[in-house]
């Protein structure tokens, strides 16, 4: 039976008069991943930040790999991985300095390469971050959560803006990094997206907690309401008509 790795209890983050996250509770059990769902300002990425160090949170306590946020914050750092989106990277460097830099903030030595591999960037070994595409970016990013080998990474919308292959391949290195045992919490704004990473997620809404379970059991209980689809469901979409018609592979331009 898997343990918590994570417990939020009661978590509050007030701004001033305004609430953005509203006495939120929820555990994510080791190695499962985890999804954080609901609509803009909602209170998921705030929720993020805190469990991450970057915020600091109202009231309520977060415990990470049993130890408690307020008490012992900096071994919380040295097991977690943070997916940094683009403005966090010296656009000048390529992709070998940017990771010899980070593992040295770490006070870790790693080899480039090795990381790289991870995420089908060997090629780019040299080439500069500005010159990267959209997908090759997001790939780098999640290769940099990995430096410090953490229990636990983080990744704030990981696919957006990318194409159905970058997309689905990004989907399948999530799911690679879980396998080894890494936890992983994510949020995402793409439902089909969730629905195949996921082992659990919860919907928030106006910085509360609406719902926690699986995505089948969300799923079945809808159903088991009587909702019905307008447009017949079909074992495949239109996304897996472009998967299959244009290939799977890594498109790097």
């Amino acid at each position: 039976m898997a343990k918590p790795i994570i417990q939020v209890n009661n978590l509050v983050k007030k701004y001033n008069d305004f609430t953005a996250v509203n006495s939120i509770s929820f555990e994510v059990m080791q190695g499962e991943i985890f999804g954080l769902l609901g609509p803009n300002g909602a209170g998921k990425t705030t929720t993020l930040e805190i469990m991450e160090t970057l915020r600091e949170k109202t009231s309520g306590s977060v415990i990470i790999n049993g130890v408690d946020l307020d008490s012992d914050p900096d071994s919380i750092k040295h097991i977690i991985g943070v997916q940094l989106q683009s403005a966090g990277y010296y656009p000048n460097l390529n992709l070998s300095e940017l990771i010899e830099l980070f593992s040295g903030l770490y006070g870790i030595s790693v080899k480039p390469i090795e990381l790289l591999e991870k995420v089908a960037l060997v090629d780019k070994a040299k080439a500069k971050y500005k010159e990267l595409s959209g997908g090759q970016k997001q790939r780098f990013s999640i290769a940099t959560t990995l430096i410090n080998q953490p229990k636990i990474i983080f990744l704030d919308e990981p696919t957006t803006g990318l194409d159905p292959q970058a997309r689905r391949n990004l989907w399948d290195l999530i799911q690679e990094i879980r396998s080894s045992g890494t936890t992983i919490v994510i949020t995402t704004h793409y439902m089909d997206e969730a629905e195949v990473l996921c082992d659990r997620v919860a919907f928030i809404d106006a910085g509360k907690v609406i719902g926690i379970d699986t995505p089948d059991h969300f799923i079945d209980q809808l159903v088991a309401s009587g909702f019905e689809r307008k447009k017949e469901v079909k074992k495949a979409n239109l996304e897996d008509v472009f998967i299959t018609l244009t290939g799977k592979e890594w498109r790097e331009s």
